[in-house]
């Protein structure tokens, strides 16, 4: 099979589209013929050699949506079943999805029942579950006056998407480190628009919910900008900040306030469920900013670790 193989960590020119063995099945995993898969951010920072408990040689890719090939579960995984794959060890202790084919332990995949083409498929997993999560975790109520730290990412403008399909009366700010991006931000579904210099934020508003994308290092300074009784949820560490430092629930937290987070490793079938039957109730309309093909994932690389990406990356095996 094709596959995108790094040997050792480096640019984007250390992905190399190459000719692999095709995994063999073993007890408990089952094969899956890729049929798309995103591009992330913690791929570029595992490509860099930045995730010490990833070896190389490796194939990357901790998302993928495809079809079962070839099953040691025919019941809840028979051949030919269209399924989705997010997170686990999937491309770090174990080949990932940048391939034609990838081997995936069962209890890591999970059997859809959709209409939707592959392009859309493949722009939901990781980026739109993400933000479905963290939705779920803001409660947003009908008035709330939302804010998305880190709004020109996928997360960012797949969060919005959402909560726009089910009312587009909410009003929702997104935050950019530069104004160049400003009008691309409104056409993507924002009202506004706050800059974001040095983790500060240029504004003295104030929100009932925040979607804070950069992570531990700005959630101080977000939650200067918080109603009484408002919700921060944490979801995102764009800021290259793993840990809140110097941080004192008591006097940090909005008065009443709360504060909750989600990432993509809390995955279960009924919200990968819910989120298909949200998207589709609501005619949410997910796009990918870019598609590119298996042999374009370096350029796919630098394309997202520039300041021109702003939305979802994604690979279609065509």
């Amino acid at each position: 099979m094709k596959a995108i193989v790094i040997s050792e960590a480096g640019g984007p020119e250390k992905l190399q589209y190459t000719d692999v063995p095709t995994p063999q099945v073993k007890p408990g995993w089952s094969l899956v013929q890729v049929k798309g898969f995103g591009i992330n951010h913690s791929e570029i920072f595992t490509r860099k050699g930045l995730s010490p408990d990833v070896q190389f040689p490796r194939i990357l890719g901790i998302e993928c949506v495809g079809i079962i090939t070839q099953t040691t579960d025919d019941a809840r995984l028979p051949v030919g079943q269209k399924v989705i794959s997010i997170m686990g060890e999937m491309g770090r202790q174990f080949d990932g999805s940048y391939a034609e084919y990838v081997l995936l332990p069962n209890e890591q995949i999970y059997p859809v029942t959709s209409n939707l083409d592959w392009a859309t498929l493949a722009t939901l997993p990781e980026t739109y579950y993400t933000a479905y999560g963290s939705l779920l975790n803001l409660r947003i109520q009908s008035g709330n006056k939302v804010l998305v730290r880190g709004g020109t990412s996928g997360v960012g403008t797949a969060f919005v998407n959402l909560v726009k399909a089910k009312d587009p009366q909410i009003h929702i700010a997104g935050t950019t480190r530069s104004y160049d991006k400003k009008q691309l931000l409104i056409q993507s579904g924002y009202d506004e628009v706050i800059l974001d210099q040095d983790g500060k934020l240029q504004s003295t508003e104030e929100f009932d919910r925040v979607l804070e994308l950069i992570g531990p290092a700005t959630i101080q300074d977000t939650f200067q900008h918080v109603h009484e009784g408002g919700i921060v949820c944490s979801t995102g560490q764009l800021g290259n900040q793993w840990y809140l430092e110097h941080f004192d629930p008591i006097m940090d937290i909005a008065a009443n306030g709360y504060l909750t987070s989600f990432y993509s490793g809390n995955v279960n079938q009924q919200k990968i469920d819910d989120l298909l039957r949200y998207v589709e109730q609501y005619d949410v309309q997910v796009k990918p900013e870019k598609i590119y093909s298996l042999s374009e994932v370096p350029e796919a690389h630098r394309y997202l670790a520039s300041h021109n990406s702003l939305g979802k990356v994604i690979v279609l095996n065509r």
